[in-house]
């Protein structure tokens, strides 16, 4: 199927929220991991979402061009000519922008959503975020609450980080400390900045213990009670039930238990990227250690094309981290929910 239209995209979020699923958000960095994410939901029968990174959409565009747009619009015109042969419903996302980063990746990006939409045409990709987490939150709201405009007139959706995740990704970091919880009163500040739908539909990654990338988990202590505990105040407050669709960033790693109950207080989108990257990198070393002497010229021998063709380990990286994202939907509960 097509990318995910707009409406497409509202449409698989309302289902996980009501349906009590989440979708896997896969980050990717290349033409082929994209390939082994889209095989991933297609051999699970699940929808999903598919990101880049702030320094992948720069990794996307050559050493020698360096720009995120460019990077970014490249990867999504790939994704939608070959996501048209799968048979699931696949949404894009451009993940963790920087306050430095907003004017050389999601303003330029929301720009071209505007342009495309007076042509009649649907937006590259259906949502972005802004990451807040390093500026105070006043000033954090201030910005999303610019961007929601614009994203209402780009016909996509805007997502926001409300607290701070722990680790680091991109060269954004934090420390594992108390700010790793929001609070209510965070929650309630986004509302009265944001609203609560009628400005503009957002996502929000409330945090509650997250932490990026590969942790220790004695130093990590995750405290889903929170999500509910913000959503039952807050929706009582608003006369909505579970006001906020919830984002889980940091889960890979996580326990079964954790995640169901994340989802549970309404997390309808889930980011993985330390697992999938591994799952695709550790295929590729078992190949280059267990055929060395075919992949190197060594001893001036001539080495064995077959093994050091690209292909011949990327085919086989795909398939195992397609199977991870196989195992990330059947525990978030997408398996086998695809859109007809």
């Amino acid at each position: 199927m097509p990318i995910a239209t707009p409406d497409q995209y509202v449409a698989m979020l309302d289902r996980a929220k009501e349906d009590g699923f989440a979708y896997p958000s896969i980050n990717v960095t290349s033409s082929q991991t994209l390939n082994a994410a889209l095989q991933g939901f297609a051999d699970a029968e699940s929808d999903g979402i598919i990101q880049v990174s702030v320094g992948t959409a720069l990794y996307l565009s050559g050493n020698r061009v360096q720009n995120r747009f460019a990077g970014s619009k490249a990867l999504a015109l790939y994704a939608h000519e070959v996501a048209a042969h799968y048979p699931v419903t696949v949404a894009l996302h451009t993940d963790h922008c920087p306050a430095e980063n907003l004017d050389d990746w999601v303003r330029p990006l929301l720009a071209d959503s505007v342009e495309r939409r007076s042509r009649g045409l649907d937006p590259l990709y259906q949502s972005h975020m802004w990451d807040g987490s390093a500026v105070p939150l006043d000033e954090n709201l201030s910005i999303a609450r610019e961007l929601l405009d614009r994203s209402v007139e780009a016909n996509t959706l805007l997502e926001i980080e409300v607290g701070v995740i722990g680790g680091e990704e991109d060269g954004v970091s934090h420390e594992i400390d108390e700010k790793l919880y929001s609070t209510v009163d965070d929650a309630r500040a986004t509302v009265a900045a944001l609203g609560a739908g009628e400005r503009g539909r957002y996502l929000t990654a409330l945090t509650f213990g997250n932490v990026h990338g590969v942790y220790n988990p004695e130093s990590v202590h995750l405290r889903p009670e929170l999500l509910d505990e913000i959503q039952t105040v807050v929706g009582g407050e608003t006369g909505r039930d579970k006001p906020f669709d919830l984002v889980f960033h940091g889960g890979s790693g996580s326990s079964a238990e954790d995640i169901a109950a994340a989802v549970r207080a309404g997390v309808v989108k889930m980011n993985i990227d330390t697992d999938t990257q591994y799952a695709f990198t550790r295929s590729i070393a078992g190949h280059m250690l267990s055929k060395y002497d075919q992949v190197l010229k060594v001893d001036g021998a001539y080495g064995n094309k077959k093994a050091y063709d690209p292909r011949s380990w990327g085919k086989p990286a795909e398939h195992a981290m397609a199977a991870r994202v196989v195992e990330a939907t059947q525990m978030l509960g997408s398996a086998g929910r695809a859109m007809r």
